[in-house]
């Protein structure tokens, strides 16, 4: 193989600059490369060609950071081997390059790619055959716009299939591409002390304390930051308002979370636990706190519930009828609204579940309607009177027992305030 002195001086310098520069730059997506290069080329030993310096030029695009196309022809002037004559050698290729460690100044590559290779005797025809070729190289960027390029390649021609092995050395000049995109200086909007790109409240009132992610603290874990909340130590768990303040859903003073007797009646007096004290407002036996039907008149008599409740009356079966044995305990109901004159009431009459609904639903009216009419017979004004069958939707107990569907067949008196 011939020495070409050039070649040999290019490439010791490339490796000299290699060593010494300090490079800033980068492959550019969108960048346009030129290379322009030496180096030398070997032909396979029963090729009878004599082994040479080549020259070229490439021209690529960067895809992007990674991946790159490239154009590249290259020249070979030798001799036939033995003394037979002159040679030139053409190669055109189209080549795919992927770039590791695109961000650094040292960029090693990988490539492949298809082409076509001439020869060209001075004796005798020429012939150009269909070639493939892969290989690796490293650019070495001086700045944003020179590199430093070396690169060895494995050629194989397929008409006659020979390998060669050609090496360079280049300066890859690099134009236009992707800027490097500058820093963009943290920004805090709301002062708080947490950059915007990691702010998830970023809308921070000033001066108010906040976490790591930018929204402001919330010491009791209500769901109202302190700076909102008018009671920064409510127990865990406990529900609140908008103002963080834990419920008091029946208004008596007690919070929620703290109350054993959240429904409360309105204005009845509660101990610290939230439950009524022992008051019987209306005196009918049943103390405030478990008396479903306050205000009841005095001397009506009432059942667990302290609601009022004609005890001890009795229909047949289907019937609507009032037999005498049962007037004594009306009387004692006429006796109360007589009392009470200015009190009107509605009678309500209701069964159990057994049997037909539609036929429940008679029953309980016509049972509370033979009542209403005893009482105006007795000399109750019938306007202070109404009447009205509710059947078996209102049970008080269950209708699965003797003892419940007893308690659900029952006649009641609702004052009407």
């Amino acid at each position: 193989m011939r020495i070409n002195k050039g070649a040999f001086v290019c490439g010791l310098l490339l490796v000299l600059l290699i060593c010494s520069v300090n490079a800033l730059a980068e492959v550019k997506p969108g960048a346009f490369t030129i290379t322009p290069f030496i180096g030398g080329y070997t032909f396979e030993g029963d090729e009878g060609i004599d082994n040479d310096s080549t020259y070229g030029l490439g021209a690529g695009y960067d895809l992007d950071s990674n991946w790159g196309i490239e154009m590249v022809g290259n020249y070979v002037k030798t001799e036939l081997d033995p003394n037979t004559g002159d040679i030139d050698v053409g190669l055109l290729r189209l080549d795919s390059l992927y770039h590791f460690m695109p961000t650094e100044k040292l960029v090693p590559y990988i490539g492949v790619g298809i082409g076509a290779i001439k020869f060209d005797p001075d004796n005798g025809d020429d012939d150009t055959d269909f070639l493939a070729n892969y290989g690796a190289g490293i650019k070495y960027f001086l700045n944003e716009t020179v590199a430093l390029r070396t690169d060895i390649r494995h050629i194989v021609s397929f008409d006659n299939t020979y390998n060669n092995l050609m090496y360079t050395f280049g300066l890859a000049f690099q134009f236009g591409g992707e800027k490097k995109k500058e820093a963009i200086p943290h920004a805090d909007s709301d002062n708080d002390g947490v950059y915007d790109d990691h702010d998830k409240c970023p809308l921070t009132p000033a001066g108010v304390s906040v976490n790591s992610k930018g929204c402001p603290l919330d010491s009791d874990k209500d769901g109202v930051f302190d700076y909102l909340d008018k009671c920064p130590n409510t127990p865990k768990g406990a529900p609140v308002d908008k103002v963080g303040c834990p419920l008091d859903s029946d208004q008596d003073g007690v919070f929620d979370y703290l109350d054993k007797c959240p429904d409360s009646p309105k204005g009845a007096k509660v101990e610290a636990n939230g439950c009524t004290v022992d008051v019987d407002s209306d005196a009918d036996g049943v103390s405030d706190g478990s008396d479903k039907c306050p205000r009841t008149p005095k001397g009506a008599k009432v059942d667990a519930r302290g609601c009022w409740v004609i005890q001890g009356v009795q229909f047949d079966t289907g019937k609507w009828d009032i037999k005498p044995e049962f007037f004594p305990v009306l009387n004692e109901i006429f006796i109360v609204l007589e009392k009470t004159s200015e009190l009107k009431v509605n009678i309500e009459g209701h069964t159990d579940s057994l049997g037909a609904p539609a036929l429940n639903q008679t029953l309980s009216e016509n049972r509370a309607k033979a009542i209403m009419e005893y009482l105006i017979n007795k000399g109750i004004d019938a306007e202070r009177l109404s009447a009205k069958g509710f059947g078996p939707s209102n049970p008080i107990s269950t209708n699965d027992t003797i003892e419940g569907r007893a308690l659900n067949r029952r006649v009641e008196l609702k004052p009407i305030r």
